[in-house]
């Protein structure tokens, strides 16, 4: 009998109960027009930021709500069985992604069972005193502490304030590190040394963590050793940073994903997520898991497949607490 390891991999994550998506952005999902094709969808990524302003402003709560309903849906197709989604809350679109995602959490329920969880987005930072409000006073509702830290100057006493969060709130904590794929980038250091100062160790996941894989080997060995000690996780978005940009920068020779190769072997606990779906930043990607672990797969040359199986099902349930 020939064999097919796609099948047989489709097969072992079916009968461990379907994919983990460890993160994603479903209010910004099925947003994508025809207009963003002139010239946003290939803008950079600080620049994106700005451009997602357009649509916040301009979509309702139930707008909200039915892009998200159509996510859920999709992912129901592709056997995801939970998602963890971080949800926007800021001065620019208030509290409507929060009270549709609360929905969304019912609807999600309804469908061949998804456990939706949601985590806070801090697009517009944490240190300015009215970005910092529309979070802390919506916080209860949130399953996970969300956390980008680039989005402050000052990335050091941003993590400051989601940790203390997190240890108020006894919730995870999930930071956006490293996306930019460039050495110039050390933030999963710094997210495991801020881990450690704040006694939180076991309770954060580094989501993306790309440039770490850019950085000499010596260096990356060093951050493993702290990460190990802060107990840190990992979650690949594989297909979201596949297409870093092409630039001059002299680095180790290296593919645009998270190096789960080395934290596998290491014994991190590592999970997948589809990051954004049809929206500006990935205007093609449509959430399918599968797709998401053939990149990292390829990408690693990470063929064991209890390994695959793990990242794609139990590990992702440890990360987002499902």
């Amino acid at each position: 009998m020939m064999f097919n390891p796609l099948y047989e991999l489709k097969t072992r994550i079916a009968k461990k109960g379907g994919f983990v998506n460890a993160h994603a952005h479903l209010d910004r999902a099925n947003t994508i027009t025809r207009a963003d094709f002139n010239a946003d969808i290939n803008k950079q990524l600080h620049e994106k930021w700005k451009v997602v302003d357009q649509i916040k402003r301009s979509l309702s709560t139930e707008e909200y709500f039915q892009n998200m309903k159509l996510a859920l849906m999709e992912q129901a197709l592709y056997n995801v069985k939970s998602v963890l989604s971080f949800i926007d809350v800021d001065e620019v679109c208030e509290y409507r992604p929060l009270l549709a995602a609360i929905e969304a959490k019912k609807f999600a329920k309804d469908l061949p069972k998804i456990d939706l969880k949601i985590a806070c987005q801090t697009l517009k930072g944490v240190l300015s005193p009215i970005s910092r409000k529309y979070i802390e006073s919506s916080i209860e509702k949130f399953d996970v502490i969300g956390s980008l830290p680039a989005a402050d100057k000052n990335l050091s006493k941003h993590l400051d304030v989601v940790m203390g969060w997190a240890k108020d709130t006894g919730k995870r904590l999930h930071v956006h590190v490293d996306q930019l794929n460039t050495t110039k980038e050390k933030e999963t250091e710094l997210l495991a040394r801020k881990t450690i100062e704040h006694g939180l160790e076991g309770m954060v996941t580094a989501v993306h963590s790309i440039s770490l894989a850019a950085h000499n080997k010596d260096y990356r060995e060093e951050v493993y050793a702290i990460a190990k000690d802060a107990g840190l996780s990992f979650i690949s978005c594989p297909t979201a940073w596949i297409d870093s940009r092409r630039n001059e920068n002299l680095s180790v020779t290296h593919n645009a994903t998270t190096p789960v190769d080395e934290l596998v072997e290491r014994g991190f606990v590592v999970g997948i997520g589809s990051d954004n779906i049809h929206d500006v930043y990935k205007p093609f990607s449509d959430g399918d898991m599968f797709t998401e672990l053939r990149v990292l797969l390829e990408s690693n040359h990470l063929y064991d497949m209890d390994v695959l199986c793990d990242i794609a099902t139990k590990n992702g349930h440890t990360i987002i607490g499902s």
